[in-house]
């Protein structure tokens, strides 16, 4: 199955809603007049795009209906189209720097699909001939620390983690980068707590962690990217701008783009964080979770 295949078939749900609704307003006479244009305005939203990106996106279209005088169906959607894409940006992908050890601290709320990914992003560079090492860090939680020993099982990475429960979090890193140099490692994959009822703690935590990777590793390309979960809805834009607040990001990952019927989440995520989403999880399997393409997702969303 091509990219555009996988975006097609993951994005089912979302399409068969948005197209569903928009053929309906359109069914009268194939052109969008300022009411209809409004209530194409209520399924963006619906299809959890956002209000501040759907007010966009509408604006767009009317702009062009305004210098074209084109409203017919097929041209508005072509400015949707053209409109997310925009919004998203360009196509961004996480990429190894060659010669020096990377560190990707991988953050995001319970249950976002964070651990799995880390696992799964663990397998796609081992199978690219990279030396990756994952880091348990997310120590608040005990099903996290085992959940990502049993991708390292799986995937047959090494993990670094301590004994106890409740252990610091920056002296798993600590010895994770140790690790990490003396097995020349390429990657290595810190995965975080996400506490987000506690702030304080949080961006405590998560500081200490970036002070313990600057002083040990201050070669290393360090990235950091949000996980977030498409089902959760505007939850999700909440989450990005809340850890915007604790942590500077480099990037977003979506999960779950599959099991939801509101997939423009991203669309809002995009908007509202102004980072490159790099990482599209559209299913349960390893190779469904793929590179991110702007230009796929705004096609099998609307179309």
């Amino acid at each position: 199955m091509g990219l555009l295949d996988k975006f097609k078939s993951g994005l089912d749900k979302t399409r068969k809603f948005f197209s569903s609704a928009f053929t309906q307003i359109a069914a009268g006479t194939g052109h969008f007049d300022e009411d209809m244009l409004d209530e194409l305005e209520e399924i963006l939203i619906c299809a959890d795009c956002g209000i501040p990106a759907s007010g966009k996106i509408i604006g767009d279209v009317k702009d062009k209906i305004k210098k074209t005088g084109d409203d017919s169906s097929e041209a508005v959607l072509s400015t949707v189209k053209d409109s997310i894409v925009d919004i998203l940006g360009p196509k961004t992908e996480y990429r190894l720097q060659e010669g020096k050890l990377n560190i990707l601290i991988m953050i995001g709320v319970n249950g976002t699909g964070k651990t799995t990914t880390c696992g799964k992003l663990a397998l796609r560079f081992k199978n690219e001939g990279k030396k990756v090492i994952l880091a348990a860090a997310d120590t608040f939680r005990a099903a996290a620390v085992e959940q990502l020993k049993a991708w390292g099982e799986k995937t047959d990475t090494t993990v670094i983690s301590q004994g106890t429960d409740g252990a610091d979090p920056a002296a798993v890193v600590f010895d994770a980068i140790n690790a990490a140099n003396a097995r020349n490692a390429d990657l290595l994959i810190v995965d975080t707590a996400g506490r987000l009822h506690n702030k304080k703690n949080l961006m405590d935590e998560l500081a200490k962690i970036r002070r313990i990777i600057d002083r040990t590793a201050p070669d290393a390309d360090v990235k950091s990217m949000l996980i977030i979960d498409s089902t959760t809805g505007q939850n999700a834009v909440i989450q990005t701008e809340s850890f915007s607040e604790v942590m500077d990001l480099d990037y977003v990952g979506i999960t779950k783009l599959d099991g939801s019927a509101k997939g423009g989440v991203a669309v809002a995520v995009a908007y509202a964080s102004d980072k490159p989403i790099v990482l599209a999880g559209l299913g349960e399997s390893a190779e469904d979770l793929v590179d991110f393409d702007p230009e796929y997702f705004a096609e099998s969303l609307i179309r």
